[in-house]
């Protein structure tokens, strides 16, 4: 599996129960406990999924700080999906949002994902583990990453959240908002480009 980025925790992180105990304290800073137990242990998750889309480790804290404080802001009103992915997809967002004020918007080049993906199993079976995902955890570490950050936007989010992040096809469905079909075309198109890229780069190290 790719190496994760060290542990990142955003600044605005530890100030929460402070900034948020106006009005009631207590009820405040009840919220903001369980906010932090239930978030805390997914931290390093938004964080690997920021520093791969972000592709910069600054842009990348400045995404997962306003994550979440978006996040704290909703918890009243959450009711599901898992904390996960339901963090993955609020990143996400505020990844999108950033680029389009930057008036940038990253697409997948000439890749196309209404092909059919004849390579990928049916869609009720996910698969243990994938050549490539082998291939992520026994070669070396900054290469692969190197290569995955290389990949265009969408197939570079897909094989992170599978990957590196374990999320289902549907729970990968959800923070990308696309159909299942549609995850599964993009992970076999990612593992593709990822495989010929890795035996590119080995044949030129040869």
């Amino acid at each position: 599996m790719l190496d994760r980025p060290h542990q990142y925790v955003p600044k605005a992180y530890w100030t929460i129960g402070r900034d948020t105990m106006a009005g009631d304290a207590h009820a405040e800073h009840e919220r903001a406990r369980r906010f932090r137990d239930a978030a805390l242990p997914y931290l390093d998750d938004v964080f690997t999924l920021a520093r791969y889309l972000m592709r910069n480790a600054a842009d990348a804290e400045d995404a997962v700080q306003e994550c979440y404080l978006r996040a704290l802001r909703h918890f009243d009103s959450y009711r599901g999906p898992a904390m996960k992915p339901w963090l993955l997809a609020i990143l996400r967002n505020v990844c999108n949002a950033e680029f389009a004020r930057r008036g940038r918007q990253e697409s997948p080049t000439d890749f196309s994902d209404h092909e059919p993906a004849a390579e990928d199993p049916p869609m009720w079976q996910e698969p243990q583990a994938s050549p490539e995902a082998a291939m992520l955890r026994r070669q070396d570490g900054a290469t692969i990453r190197r290569l995955v950050a290389a990949l265009p936007q969408p197939f570079r989010e897909a094989i992170v959240l599978r990957e590196i992040n374990d999320l289902s096809y549907q729970e990968i469905a959800h923070v990308a908002g696309v159909p299942v079909g549609t995850v599964m075309s993009r992970l076999a198109r990612a593992r593709t480009m990822l495989r010929s890229a890795w035996n590119v780069a080995e044949g030129a190290a040869l």
